[in-house]
């Protein structure tokens, strides 16, 4: 048993050793940066920009409203009479639980609509690295990494072709 395990041990290293020296041709995307830089990622920012302008605007408003009766009630509270000084409270109580479902609706809905125009993307950008490591015989591309060398990152490149593929 000895004698086949010191035969077959040279074999295996050696396996090892031409495993190690085969060429392999990696490379590096930045998922942020694609993400962030990309012709679909612009204009999917400024669509969802324009999608929620309006519901912005009315929440800036709320806003301007509810800090403004606080500064009356602060400023004229002493002074009004009990009934009114409590109706003014129960005004500014209601207005601010509704700003304040509307304000957590509004970031529901925001984040919502990102997540599906960012998944988007990344089905996009996923799309074109395939496409480029089958034309250019990439072995590995990977898009998470501690330490990448900038010899090996094809972000630009990836970011340039999503531009193309309009």
């Amino acid at each position: 048993m000895k004698r086949v395990f010191h035969l077959a041990l040279p074999l295996f290293l050696t396996g090892f050793t031409a495993l190690a020296q085969a060429e392999y041709k990696i490379a590096f995307v930045n998922g942020q940066r694609v993400v962030n830089e990309s012709p679909q990622a612009l204009r999917a920012k400024k669509k969802i920009e324009e999608e929620f302008k309006k519901r912005d605007l009315e929440l800036q408003q709320m806003s301007k409203k509810l800090q403004s009766l606080q500064e009356n009630l602060e400023k004229n509270g002493m002074t009004m009479a009990e009934s009114e000084r409590r109706n003014k409270e129960r005004e500014f109580n209601e207005l601010s639980r509704d700003f304040q479902r509307k304000q957590r609706e509004f970031r529901e809905d925001l984040n919502l609509r990102q997540n599906e125009e960012m998944a988007a993307i990344f089905e996009r950008a996923n799309k074109v690295i395939k496409q480029i490591a089958e034309t250019e015989k990439y072995d590995l591309i990977v898009q998470e990494a501690v330490y990448f060398s900038p010899r090996i990152d094809i972000t630009d490149k990836v970011i340039k072709a999503l531009g193309e593929a309009k």
